[in-house]
């Protein structure tokens, strides 16, 4: 089927009736969020692949480990023990990649709730004025397939990536107070 593009039915078909009489302004449309979102520089980390994914948290873990080996120098303890300084600065630098990751996961789970629910929850014009408008079911099904197959394996992939660094970070502070 054709796609209908215009401001009041963005990736709709054309063929669905509905579109214009939807109330739900097209920046609140779950599809155009999730296009937003999906097109954004930070939110396309983990979209692409896992390495598109670590590339720019080991990154962010890099640029944070100087400044925590500067914060850990602090320490008089650390200070005489380097392994032990630069193994717990490895450890607090990882708290800048795992907040990365869970602000991307807690984006990327709102718009999976949005896509899978059957009802769009939007404003008018403002915070006070909140509507309801149940989807038709060729929205629904649109939305479902979005979900199920572009972000689910995000969110997976984001999953992994949280538990991955959670794992570290708890390995590491471990060492840290075994050694």
């Amino acid at each position: 089927m054709e796609e209908a593009a215009g401001p009041t039915n963005p990736g709709r078909r054309q063929s669905d009736p509905a579109p214009a009489l939807c109330p739900v302004p097209p920046a609140q449309q779950p599809l155009r969020q999730y296009e937003e979102l999906r097109d954004s520089l930070f939110f396309s980390w983990p979209a692409a692949s896992d390495a598109g994914l670590a590339r720019p948290l080991l990154l962010s873990w890099l640029l944070a480990l100087p400044l925590c080996a500067l914060v850990a120098s602090g320490s008089w303890v650390l200070r005489h023990h380097l392994g032990q300084l630069w193994l717990a600065a490895a450890v607090a630098a990882l708290l800048l990649p795992i907040l990365l990751l869970l602000r991307q996961w807690l984006g990327w789970r709102t718009i999976h709730q949005r896509l899978v629910s059957e009802a769009v929850i939007y404003e008018e014009s403002g915070w006070y004025d909140g509507q309801r408008w149940e989807k038709p079911l060729s929205w629904r099904q649109q939305d479902l397939l979005v979900a199920q197959h572009q972000v689910r394996p995000v969110l997976q992939r984001l999953k992994r990536a949280l538990l991955l660094s959670l794992g570290l970070a708890l390995l590491g502070t471990g060492l840290c107070q075994a050694l």
